[in-house]
């Protein structure tokens, strides 16, 4: 993307830092005719939250000075890259606001040049190739206190360099059997600077190039070069790649670059009570910790579209952060009160009751009264000479725009915390004899209640009170609540989510993970990318209450609205449809943020605040924590049928949304056996919609065979859930289908645990990587995730990633 000329600095978003200042220098200086910055994401993963601030300081300081942006696909390590996550990282760019035009990259368009320029380092007598093993290359880099040694092929001649190298892009050597190394200085203080590798082999499937390729190029040597080729002015990257800028400079000017990129690092910014790396978010989405990388609990951009989090507010949130030299860490609160203050002035409020409780009015009329209530009560600003109403984001319409009518009917439904027959001191809600004043109608006041057999208020009476006679005192009210009209109100599943963790710093003392500029975690040599172990101390800190499920209104207006409108309900937060789970037929909306914020000093507590319990997925991995005690009505049928479940160890949460639908109560009454609290988790977050909607086909008994083969062991709670998801949206769509068990043996989808098969697998891809063997026995057991994950690859995901860890360790012994 081109801007037309330098931007008025009054009108420029970057805040002035430290880059700014060398951007203006340069422009004044007459360094660069334009300035061009690029974002070089790697495509083995979605975007999230840590890009942001990289993505704002790439593209805004294009923006602010005139110049040109780009965005560049780094995919020079074929392991773990796809072109699913190369689409995905573009497109969620695009929601950001980003649109780089024509300048769209992929390092690996430029394979053959890379190649080129290797072969004039080696012509110019500046780099050559090593056949040393990894372990004796590493050694022979010396140490912090000690330089490093020349290898015994450092003085290798130009012409049995380049027959090597040609050699090796033929294909005729194994992995870890020669590298390229630039011949720089040895006893340079600077390690990078130490003979760095520039290009290594690696017998791996490009996903866009194929098997056209079998050596691949470093990050150190990639990434200055197709600067330079682009003509990129000013390329960012974040301090870890301080030391890197030595390879840069030297490459630059020894290939004769004129003009040329510079490096700059910036300090990067990451957020409290999430996780960026991608290794451990897809750990969260493959063992079922999270529904996917669009789980709105994540920090993935595609979840936080999904949650409802508008691009305006993730640009704001970036563009509030500032540049420094430092690496920081935010208040995630800072984030959430960027999103609070976006969707306060573009969020009608409107009412949604989540915990419903009968309400007859007994001198209501018998027709219903349509009340006009403003959705903006308190920031509209009154109509002009022209008729016309401003709302809060400036937009000027017609007042029935800025209204909604709602009936008052006979029949509403409160909030069941909104009454209290005892209530505790300082209440200020219904009680028996008090009065309240419903939002936007009038004063009731509660002349009696019912209660059901279990004891439970069931039912409240109550009548309106007249207003007062003029001149007469006020009528006295204890507080306002929201409601809706149960004649008209619409069914609606709510969801709330809350933060994934519920301690700031969740990755605890698992060792950092190194990135690329602007990224997480791409390691910045090739050879390591993909290999760094994945630590397990993070999973001990999912918040067991980030999600609950309840069931409850909507007042109508929101039937007839577009399915992106945010609302903010009155009272329970900002919502918006679930674009993944809602329907016409089925409302489900998910809460993208509390009104406040409800952790607010509760910084080093371990737990999750008590308020919106929920109950975790359960996994093998994951073991839920105590259920919260529920305050909910039920009658003598429902408590005996929610004790029921309770004894077959249904969670609390699970029994009573349950029992409180006839849909799944019905599907559910046959549920018996030593999984029955399996089968109810999967009954009402897995099928919930099509059981609830008649759509589903599933008997409960398939239900009940794909828990015994998941007890088992033969299968993996991934294997179940998706055999389970391809079973359901099979019978939707065909009006037949086939059971999950049925699907599992006809696909032969069960996990490996046999010893002998998983010895097998272990060394087919020992003898493939005999480089990174020599390497992790040298020391480098940070490998140990590499081969994990080929194993896990070349088994197609069924092993037993425990027993694998198990066996690894001891086979990369021997």
């Amino acid at each position: 993307m081109t801007a037309d000329g330098p931007s008025d600095p009054s009108k420029r978003l970057l805040s002035p830092n430290f880059i700014t200042e060398v951007v203006e220098r340069d422009l004044q200086h007459g360094r660069y005719p334009q300035i061009v910055t690029r974002f070089p994401p790697e495509p083995n993963g979605y975007l999230h939250l840590g890009h942001v601030f990289a993505t704002f300081l790439d593209f805004q300081t294009a923006l602010d000075f005139g110049g040109r942006y780009h965005l560049r696909l780094d995919d020079t390590n074929p392991e773990g890259e796809s072109m699913e996550y190369a689409q995905a990282i573009q497109d969620d760019l695009h929601w950001l606001g980003w649109n780089w035009g024509d300048h769209l990259y992929y390092a690996s368009d430029y394979f053959e040049q890379y190649y080129r320029y290797a072969e004039k380092l080696i012509e110019l007598g500046a780099a050559y190739i090593d056949s040393v093993p990894g372990d004796e290359l590493r050694r022979l880099r010396g140490t912090a206190t000690e330089p490093g040694t020349p290898s015994e092929y450092r003085d290798r001649s130009v012409a049995e360099n380049l027959d090597l190298f040609r050699r090796m892009r033929a294909g005729e050597f194994a992995e870890g059997q020669h590298v390229l190394r630039a011949k720089i200085d040895l006893g340079n203080p600077n390690m990078k600077l130490r003979d760095p590798v520039l290009y290594r082999i690696l017998r791996a499937e490009h996903y866009r190039s194929g098997d056209a390729w079998c050596i691949y190029p470093m990050y150190d040597f990639q990434h200055p070069l197709q600067d330079a080729l682009e003509g990129v002015t000013h390329s960012m990257c974040s301090l870890e790649f301080t030391d890197n800028r030595a390879i840069y400079d030297w490459l630059m000017e020894t290939l004769g670059f004129s003009p040329r990129p510079h490096q700059y690092e910036f300090g990067r910014r990451s957020l409290e009570y999430t996780i960026v790396s991608k290794r451990k978010l897809r750990r969260l989405v493959q063992e079922g910790h999270v529904a996917g990388w669009d789980d709105p609990r994540m920090p993935t951009l595609r979840a936080q579209r999904r949650l409802g989090v508008t691009p305006e507010a993730v640009r704001a949130f970036a563009a509030g952060m500032g540049v420094s030299k430092t690496n920081r860490t935010v208040d995630i609160a800072v984030y959430e009160n960027t999103v609070r203050g976006d969707l306060n002035w573009r969020a009608p409020r409107v009412m949604a009751v989540l915990d419903p409780l009968r309400v007859v009015l007994g001198n209501a009329p018998q027709e219903p009264q349509e009340l006009q209530i403003p959705y903006w009560p308190h920031d509209v600003v009154g109509a002009s000479p022209d008729g016309l109403v401003a709302l809060p984001g400036g937009e000027r319409v017609t007042p029935d725009r800025a209204n909604r009518s709602v009936p008052l009917g006979r029949e509403l439904y409160i909030e069941r915390e909104d009454f209290a027959v005892t209530p505790p001191k300082g209440f200020k809600r219904l009680t028996p004899g008090g009065r309240v004043r419903l939002r936007g109608a009038g004063i009731i006041e509660a002349t009696g209640f019912e209660l059901g057999e279990d004891g439970q208020v069931q039912t409240i009476y109550a009548d309106l009170v007249p207003d007062p006679a003029p001149g007469s005192k006020p009528v006295k009210a204890n507080g306002v609540i929201h409601w809706v009209d149960a004649s008209t109100a619409v069914p609606a599943e709510f969801r709330l989510y809350d933060r994934l963790f519920s301690v700031a710093n969740p990755e605890g003392q698992d060792a950092p993970e190194p990135e690329e500029p602007g990224l997480d975690d791409a390691a910045p040599t090739g050879t390591e990318a993909g290999a760094q172990q994945v630590g397990t101390d993070f999973l001990r800190f999912l918040n067991p209450d980030s999600l609950r499920v309840t069931h409850g209104f909507v007042e109508r207006s929101v039937a007839s609205d577009p399915a992106d409108t945010r609302y903010q309900f009155e009272r329970q937060g900002y919502f918006w449809r679930d674009p993944a789970l809602s329907r016409p037929t089925a409302l489900v909306f998910g809460r993208i943020i509390t009104l406040r914020d409800v952790w607010a000093g509760r910084a080093g507590e371990t737990a999750a605040p008590k308020a919106e319990k929920v109950r975790p997925e359960k996994t093998k991995t994951s073991k839920p924590a105590a259920e919260p005690t529920l305050e909910v009505a039920l009658n003598a049928e429902q408590a005996t049928a929610v004790a029921r479940l309770s004894a077959l160890g249904v969670a609390e949460s699970e029994a009573v949304l349950i029992v409180n639908d006839p849909r799944l109560s019905a599907y559910l009454s046959g549920l018996n056996g030593p999984h029955a609290a399996v089968v109810a988790g999967w009954a009402v977050n897995d099928l919930g919609g099509s059981i609830r909607e008649g759509q589903n086909s599933l008997p409960l008994t398939a239900l009940s065979e794909l828990a015994e083969l998941l007890a088992g062991g033969s299968i993996s709670t991934r294997i179940a859930r998706e055999a389970l998801a391809e079973a359901s949206a099979g019978g939707q769509k065909q009006g037949t289908q086939e059971t999950p068990v049925q699907i599992i043996e006809r696909k032969g989808l069960k996990v490996v645990t046999d010893s002998a098969e998983l010895e097998r697998l272990i060394a087919a891809v020992m003898d493939a990587n005999p480089g990174k063997v020599a390497e992790y026995r040298a020391g480098k057991k940070g490998l140990s995730g590499f081969f994990t994950g080929q194993v896990m690859k070349a088994s197609s995901g069924q092993a037993d990633p425990q027993k694998v860890a198990e066996m690894l360790s001891r086979l990369l012994q021997d």
